[in-house]
């Protein structure tokens, strides 16, 4: 499954590594990816980027960090620029061998994108093309915050474009004055096809083991 975001900042991670503990309740298999991440730090083993090291915290099977985050950018700028400014090509090819290193030891394979859904990898594809190219299921993640209906219901018809299967969206919240909360939750159960997992309350250092309790529910439903 592919987890894409209604902006930067939304939530991703706290929900793509909480979706990974909630399938290992169930007693899947799970391994997560984060094909392209900007934002990342020196380390004696070569950049690392925080998102990638607590998906990999949160997956249940082993794999090096090469196969979780193949392509790591030190500036946290667009993937795409940086790319470019470092002569570096974000070879499909080399991300699929990693995908499919994940996917020969696991039952799911949670893949988290980079801000949104249509940012670019480089001149002509982007994000969506990753995740059409590997045919996956999206799971979107909802940043509660004032703009938020507008975002989801463009992101999701922009996934309908691409014939993928929205299979679910978790609503987050990022703002804790967002005023109305309920109602516009209210309006994107009404307007989104698919089901939501979850709504998570504001709550910065929660653990991949409660969100994936909170999400659990949710996520017995999927097929």
């Amino acid at each position: 499954m592919f987890v894409t975001g209604t902006d930067t900042g939304v939530g991703k991670t706290r929900v793509a590594a909480g979706l990974c503990r909630a399938f290992a309740r169930r007693g899947d298999r799970v391994a997560a990816m984060k094909p392209v991440a900007s934002g990342c730090a020196p380390t004696p083993r070569g950049l690392r980027n925080a998102d990638a090291l607590a998906l990999r915290a949160a997956m249940t099977v082993r794999a090096p960090y090469r196969d979780v985050n193949p392509f790591a950018f030190e500036p946290a700028i667009a993937p795409h620029i940086v790319a470019q400014d470092l002569g570096v090509t974000i070879d499909f090819d080399v991300l699929d061998q990693a995908y499919r290193n994940l996917a020969e030891h696991a039952d799911v394979v949670i893949v988290e994108g980079a801000g949104g859904w249509l940012v670019p990898l480089d001149a002509r594809r982007c994000f969506a093309d990753l995740a059409a190219f590997w045919c996956l299921d999206v799971i979107l993640v909802v940043g509660l915050r004032l703009g938020c209906l507008n975002h989801a219901l463009l992101t999701a018809e922009a996934v309908s474009r691409r014939n993928l299967c929205l299979r679910g969206w978790v609503g987050n919240s990022v703002d804790p004055e967002f005023a109305r909360a309920e109602e516009n939750i209210g309006a994107l159960r009404e307007r989104l096809a698919a089901p939501c997992l979850g709504v998570l309350h504001f709550a910065p250092g929660d653990n991949a083991d409660a969100v994936g309790a909170a999400l659990h529910a949710g996520v017995e439903n999927l097929s």
